[in-house]
């Protein structure tokens, strides 16, 4: 299952449904709450890259390493595995 916001960058979410065999269900807005683990995520980039920041400044190896180090800690919706751990035990 997929829970996106109301973007236009989510227009196509009937091929996503179908390539990847998902349910897709919108967010209502102004309701962060819907999206917990996308607001967790989000504060975890906030992190390495502050509000404002241009993301055209990264090299593909800083992104390389931030998302290592994201997906490499862990996360206590998922029982404290790491959501790397969970992806190689799918």
């Amino acid at each position: 299952m997929f829970t996106f916001d109301r973007g236009k960058e989510f227009a196509g979410y009937n091929e996503i449904e179908k390539t990847l065999n998902v349910e897709v269900y919108f967010a209502d807005p102004y309701s962060s709450w819907q999206r917990g683990t996308n607001e967790n995520t989000n504060g975890l980039i906030r992190e390495f890259y502050p509000k404002k920041f241009d993301f055209a400044k990264i090299t593909p190896n800083e992104l390389d390493i931030v998302v290592n180090i994201i997906n490499n800690r862990p996360r206590k919706c998922l029982g404290y595995k790491t959501p790397a751990e969970v992806l190689a035990a799918t």
